[in-house]
C-alpha cells in the first residue's frame, strides 16, 4: 500500500514559518518522526519512508501555493498512488488556532493551493487536514496575516499542535480516513 502525504506551502526563506507554511511544518515533522529527509525532485522537495509495509512519500511542492495542484498530480501518477491514499496538509482561515478538520472531499473553501489540486485531479473528492491558523486580522488583511509569522503566544503553541496533526496524518495512514476523522474531528 501506497500514501502520497502532500504539505502545502510556498517555497524560500521568505515564507518560511508562516502561517500559509504550515503545511511544510507537518510534512517536516512527519518525515523527522520517520527518520526521513527530504531531497530535491520534480516539482517538490521528496521523502520517502516504508512504515509497517507501506510505501509513503511526503512531498513539499516548488511550486509555489497557487500552483501546488501540477507536484500533487505528477506524484500520484509517478508512484501510482489513488486519490484516496493522498492526504494534503493545508493551512486553514476559518478554524481556531491549532484546531484540526480531517474531511474525504470538500470545496476549496477560497484557498488558492486547494483550487489548483481540485482543477489539477479533475475532483474535490481527496483527503485533506485542514490546520487552523485563525482569522485575527483586519479586513482587507487576509494576505498579510496568511503570509505573516505567528504570534509570540502562538508560537510557543505551535510544535504541541503540530505534533497532534503528525499524529491525526499517521493514524490516516494506519487506520484509515474515516476512524481518523471519529478520532481527530473533535
Amino acid at each position: 500500500m501506497k500514501f502520497l502525504i502532500a504539505g502545502l506551502g510556498n517555497p524560500g526563506d521568505e515564507y518560511r514559518h508562516t502561517r500559509h507554511n504550515v503545511g511544510f511544518e507537518i510534512a517536516d515533522a512527519l518525515a523527522k518522526d520517520a527518520g526521513a529527509s527530504f531531497f530535491p525532485d520534480r516539482l517538490a522537495d521528496v521523502c520517502e519512508y516504508k512504515h509497517r509495509g507501506k510505501l509513503i512519500t511526503i512531498i513539499k511542492p516548488t511550486t509555489f501555493m497557487n500552483l501546488s495542484g501540477k507536484a500533487v498530480r505528477y506524484w500520484l501518477n509517478k508512484k501510482d498512488i489513488p486519490i484516496s491514499n493522498l492526504l494534503v496538509l493545508v493551512d486553514e482561515l476559518s478554524l481556531d488556532f491549532g484546531k484540526i478538520r480531517i474531511r474525504s472531499k470538500g470545496s476549496a473553501g477560497g484557498h488558492n493551493g486547494l483550487k489548483d489540486i481540485e482543477a489539477q485531479l479533475l475532483t474535490a473528492e481527496y483527503p485533506r487536514l485542514r490546520f487552523g491558523v485563525g482569522n485575527n486580522y483586519p479586513k482587507g488583511r487576509q494576505v498579510e496575516y496568511v503570509l505573516g509569522k505567528w504570534a509570540a503566544d502562538e508560537e510557543k503553541q505551535l510544535p504541541e499542535k503540530i505534533k497532534f496533526a503528525v499524529e491525526a496524518a499517521t493514524s490516516f495512514m494506519a487506520i484509515g480516513l474515516e476512524r481518523t476523522m471519529t478520532i481527530y474531528n473533535k
